[in-house]
């Protein structure tokens, strides 16, 4: 199974993709990663991390980078080299089964879309990622692919949520709601309401529960949330943003007195056990749903573990030929 990873992409890269690369084929005997950028700096950056002749990492060399100033829509067309768009090369040409970048996800979102293709009846792929909650995975779609998509492209991130939950999570009729602003009809934007109005009428294995507010994510309300794009990324940050903040205040309040500290002996297992459910760098990278071959998105701020996360995640959905799966999910559904 190999994995192409634009190794330009992260704010700090080459950095933590290399780290990465090293990190997850030294942890799985069946993988290959190729690393995509600045061919010079990548031989260096592996050199500096200590690669051995048996670590599976190769490279290919693209003379251009995406920054996350560059306008989405006209990369494609301006920046031809550019490390994410041959690594999607490489992938669409079956020489990759997967593809992992942590770099400028509206870029990745048109450069997949344009390269790879998209499944049949997608409309606009999304983003799905994954917030752990007490009841379980909650699945959001879209984290951040489309800012302002239509009121049938928002109806589409629902079903593909569900079509994702029904084979990444194996529950058969999942919980489906619509973030708004309030759960009463009147609520939300013409998007929301007319979003609204088209899954009312969608029959299929999954249950559209209507209007969800933000405070009910964590309260076992809903299995799936759809989203715009926008709304969507800044969910997903805040509820990081809240992760580390709560963590921060836990850790205060359990150095102000001796008893405390004595008492955050006795915590620290289950403490450590929940920080690596809620950390963004063991989820790794989200799924664009939607184009023909697994892409993986991982956060700009990624390091290592981050990236070596995202390029198992990607691994797995190779392994699974999870596109194929959601386009006949997709069927199924709507």
């Amino acid at each position: 199974m190999k994995v192409v990873v634009d190794a330009m992409g992260s704010d700090h890269a080459p950095t933590p993709e290399v780290a990465g690369a090293l990190r997850a084929v030294r942890a799985d005997a069946s993988l290959e990663v190729v690393l995509v950028g600045d061919a010079s700096r990548l031989e260096a950056e592996l050199a500096r991390e200590g690669r051995t002749s048996s670590d599976r990492v190769s490279i290919v060399h693209a003379s251009e980078v995406v920054t996350m100033d560059d306008h989405p829509g006209k990369v494609f067309r301006t920046k031809a080299d550019s490390s994410m768009r041959v690594a999607v090369g490489r992938v669409a040409a079956n020489d990759g089964d997967a593809v992992v970048s942590a770099g400028n996800s509206g870029a990745m979102l048109g450069t997949c879309l344009f390269i790879l293709g998209r499944l049949p009846g997608i409309e606009r792929p999304a983003i799905v990622t994954v917030l752990p909650t007490p009841s379980g995975p909650l699945v959001l779609c879209d984290a951040g692919g489309n800012t302002e998509p239509k009121p049938s492209q928002l109806a589409q991130f629902a079903i593909i949520g569900a079509a994702y939950d029904r084979i990444v999570h194996d529950r058969q009729r999942p919980r489906v709601g619509l973030l708004s602003n309030g759960s009463e009809r009147g609520k939300g934007t013409p998007l929301t309401r007319e979003a609204h109005a088209l899954l009312t009428t969608v029959t299929g294995a999954f249950h559209y529960v209507g209007y969800v507010e933000g405070s009910d994510l964590f309260r076992d309300v809903v299995d799936v949330i759809a989203t715009d794009g926008f709304t969507g990324n800044i969910v997903l940050k805040t509820c990081e943003g809240i992760a580390e903040g709560m963590f921060g205040l836990v850790r205060q309040e359990l150095e102000k007195t001796p008893l405390a500290r004595l008492g955050s002996a006795l915590v620290a297992p289950a403490l450590r056990g929940l920080a690596k459910r809620i950390d963004y760098t063991e989820i790794g990278g989200a799924l664009l749903a939607g184009v023909a071959k697994p892409a993986v998105i991982a956060h700009g701020r990624s390091d290592g573990n981050a990236i070596a996360s995202a390029i198992r995640a990607a691994h797995q959905f190779a392994e699974r030929s999870l596109p194929a799966q959601l386009a006949s999910a997709l069927g199924a559904l709507g």
